[in-house]
């Protein structure tokens, strides 16, 4: 037993400083990716099941989704997510706000919320972690509130594995309805404790940031993270859309001192993205992420 628990503590430490986020609450859809990995603030997608699940109340289409991302072109740092976000009812509008038109202060939202289905696995045969997590969010005039229980496996090779349950929390604010928004997260409120040695622990991670939207097609992005056992990451990002179907996207890491990059595609009724990194000591990551909407349908 003891065995295990060591080598839980010495291979998390290792592919924490690999993988930028340990066993944290994980990085979710090429589009985040490209954006420094800011994910709390983006505007509801299918993604938005792992990354803010308070963002899924604005969705009012079903969506699926699929992922796939490699570090520093390491076999053993592979990652794979599948995601599906299920309205419940037909969209409705949301209540009022004094002084704005109601198509702009409150669009409408499914009625009675959306969940959200999420499922990712990383690592390979020395050791890997797997994620299954269902949420639900809400959406109220200009705020949007969330909650998301995940269930994380950790594996190790001959070791066998353990397994905990993390509960989580989101919500957005329209600041300004559709030019300033605030968002924040907190992932695993109940401190799961994943080994008894060294009392080892899920990360405990509150993510806060703001997305202003100068224009149309510009859309700027700041986010800080902080595990309670670690120094605040701090993001930027930038996307650009110079036309309709197109996104362009960059973006900044200080704790992981990673820059990166990327583009989004809209083509009928999928969102096709693609995210690259660099840092500058272990090189190159990539990620991809395909999702499908369904147009919703009518009352």
């Amino acid at each position: 037993m003891l065995k295990f628990y060591l080598g839980v503590a010495i291979l998390m430490a290792v592919f924490q400083e690999a993988r930028g986020q340990g066993n944290g609450p994980g990085l979710w859809g090429a589009r985040s990716a490209g954006l420094g990995q800011i994910g709390v603030v983006l505007d509801g997608d299918v993604w938005s099941g792992a990354n803010n699940v308070a963002a899924l109340g604005s969705l009012r289409q079903l969506a699926v989704g699929f992922g796939a991302e490699n570090r520093y072109l390491l076999p053993s740092l592979n990652t794979v997510a599948v995601a599906a976000a299920v309205p419940l009812g037909y969209p409705a509008p949301a209540a009022p706000v004094a002084g704005l038109p109601a198509a702009v202060a409150a669009p409408e939202a499914p009625r009675y919320g959306v969940l959200g289905i999420t499922a990712q696995r990383f690592g390979g045969k020395l050791y890997s972690e797997q994620r299954v997590g269902l949420g639900y969010g809400y959406r109220l005039g200009t705020v949007q509130l969330g909650a998301r229980v995940e269930v994380l496996q950790v594996s190790l090779e001959a070791l066998g594995s353990r397994r905990v349950v993390a509960a989580s929390l989101g919500g957005q604010a329209d600041i300004i309805p559709r030019k300033l928004t605030f968002g924040a997260t907190l992932y695993n409120l109940n401190q799961a404790r994943l080994a008894a040695y060294q009392n080892e622990r899920v990360p405990t991670v509150l993510r806060a940031g703001l997305a202003w939207r100068p224009s149309e097609k510009v859309l700027l992005l700041a986010e800080t993270e902080k595990d309670v056992e670690q120094d605040a990451d701090f993001k930027a990002g930038l996307e650009y859309q110079p036309l309709p179907v197109l996104a362009l996207r960059a973006g900044l890491s200080s704790l992981t001192s990673q820059l990166t990059g990327g583009a989004g595609l809209r083509a009928g009724q999928f969102q096709i993205d693609y995210a690259a990194g660099w840092h500058e000591a272990l090189g190159l990551s990539q990620q991809v992420s395909v999702a499908w909407h369904r147009p919703a349908k009518q009352p």
